[in-house]
């Protein structure tokens, strides 16, 4: 029986308490994180789990101990891979510190058992999995609609239609920070991140694009959504097999694939949540 501590990421990378939100702002960039684990400064004890949405919901909060979730969810690194799944599928949490003794020894995310439902997966097939919502936008609207749509949906990706309502690219919230119009030094200093010793570099910004447009410290270029939308992008059939999914999704490190028909009309959306509920059935 695989156990998590064979796939989680072990010594990961964490905060600690008391810290700010700019420290954690900085650890996101750094390492293109989107969660952290907070550990006590003395001696290594899980006592919070902070996310770009956990930062979103109190934009105007710096102290760490005020933004993170106490007492988060939280696995045993003796744990089965099929309990790891069935708790990310019950919780929707996607960051689950893997504890022991109190003391955090990894963390687990849903990209560490896609490998795992490329061994298991079988003759199951995308249409035998729950897929996940879908809310395409049309290549033409505007950047601030896409991102209007992202903020009500409560999506990380878009796939894009044509005029004709075909499948013409897929949009990320991270695709519309990296290749925005926007002055990166200009947000740099907006985001009171920046100091003489650190160097920022805008690629490294983009894993916390959400969280700052979120709270509009910066203004969305009036460009429309095909200018910086990924063109004919990888997909997938309902009749796909979800080993192969999870191949394409951990070789290419998608979280997520658009699902179409035989015509290549757009049918669905499939995450990687999606695919490990294979190791529960």
């Amino acid at each position: 029986m695989t156990k998590i501590k064979d796939v989680m990421t072990h010594n990961p990378i964490v905060s600690q308490v008391p810290g700010s939100r700019t420290d954690v702002i900085k650890l996101m960039v750094t390492h293109n994180l989107t969660g952290i684990p907070i550990v006590k400064k003395d001696g290594g004890e899980l006592v919070g789990m902070i996310t770009r949405d956990d930062i979103f919901t109190k934009p105007d909060e710096d102290q760490l101990a005020i933004i993170m979730k106490k007492n988060p969810e939280t696995l045993s690194p003796d744990d089965s891979i099929e309990y790891a799944a069935e708790r990310i599928l019950e919780t929707h949490v996607t960051h689950m510190p893997v504890v022991e003794n109190k003391r955090l020894v990894g963390i687990l995310t849903p990209t560490d058992l896609l490998h795992e439902v490329e061994k298991r997966g079988g003759n199951i097939s995308v249409e035998d999995v729950a897929i996940s919502p879908c809310v395409p936008i049309f290549q033409d609207s505007p950047l601030r609609v896409a991102l209007a749509t992202f903020r009500a949906s409560n999506v990380n990706a878009l796939p894009t239609l044509d005029e004709n309502g075909r499948l013409s690219g897929i949009l990320t919230d991270r695709d519309i920070f990296n290749k925005s119009l926007i002055n990166g030094s200009s947000t740099i200093t907006a985001m009171g991140i920046a100091s003489d010793e650190d160097e920022w570099s805008w690629e490294g910004l983009k894993g916390v694009m959400k969280m700052w447009f979120e709270i509009s410290k910066v203004e969305l270029p009036a460009i429309p959504v095909r200018d910086i939308m990924i063109p004919h992008p990888t997909t997938v059939f309902s009749k796909t097999s979800v080993v192969e999914s999870a191949r394409i999704m951990r070789r290419n490190d998608f979280g997520q694939l658009p699902v179409v028909d035989s015509k290549d009309v757009l049918i669905g959306m499939l995450y990687d949540t999606d695919i490990i509920s294979v190791l529960v059935q």
